[in-house]
């Protein structure tokens, strides 16, 4: 009697984990399928719509981006789910980059990249292959002093075009990490980054906020 009463209680355990292993997988589904569908969505939006509710897509982006990368969390199969999050992810970074290289320049787009990199002619792709593991820390440093050096003279346009360089330039730090970027290297990045993601956002913030202000009055 002793051994029927633990087997169903084992049984019963089993049957409540795996349900909780399949509840967590189905959510997990479920979020990166709404991210795949947001992102490929945003591809009917027409420019005009875009102009006005950027802020809100990108918003969005970022929200449905996290909660997807969040749903993966304890999911011991998930390598699958992480492919489609990265493909997506690029595919916006792409589709952005085309966007916002239709809109009017403050401060010339050349200028600031030549700053930024040293050469205008970064490719309109935004691929950086010309980055590998030899130059991307000698890249992202560069890229940081200089817009440390203009901060206070960067428009909120200037702010998005940094913004969209400084993405494009992660997305391919992710494939440099994988053709031999040293590990000193790569913590030597990491704490640039560490030092630039408050500057970007506080900044990029506050130039909004003043043009919105100029626009009012």
């Amino acid at each position: 009697m002793k051994n029927l009463k633990f087997l169903l209680i084992t049984f019963l355990t089993t049957l409540g984990l795996t349900s909780c292993t399949n509840e967590k997988k189905t959510n997990a589904e479920k979020a990166v399928a709404s991210y795949e569908m947001y992102v490929d969505s945003i591809s009917k939006v027409n420019t005009l719509e875009l102009k006005i509710a950027w802020d809100s897509i990108e918003n969005m982006h970022q929200n449905r981006k996290m909660a997807a990368e969040n749903a993966l969390q304890d999911l011991e199969d998930r390598k699958e789910l992480e492919g489609k999050i990265l493909v997506s992810s690029d595919k916006y970074d792409l589709y952005k980059a085309s966007y916002l290289a239709q809109l009017p320049n403050s401060v010339s787009k050349n200028e600031i990249r030549m700053g930024l990199f040293g050469n205008d002619d970064i490719g309109s792709d935004m691929t950086f292959n010309w980055v590998n593991k030899d130059n991307i820390l000698k890249v992202y440093d560069n890229f940081v002093a200089n817009v440390e050096k203009n901060k206070d003279t960067y428009s909120r346009e200037d702010w998005d075009e940094v913004k969209l360089l400084y993405e494009a330039l992660d997305t391919r730090k992710n494939t440099v990490e994988n053709e031999g970027l040293t590990s000193t290297d790569n913590m030597k990045i990491a704490s640039i980054k560490f030092k630039f993601a408050p500057m970007l956002k506080i900044y990029r913030i506050g130039a909004k906020t003043e043009e919105n202000s100029e626009a009012k009055e």
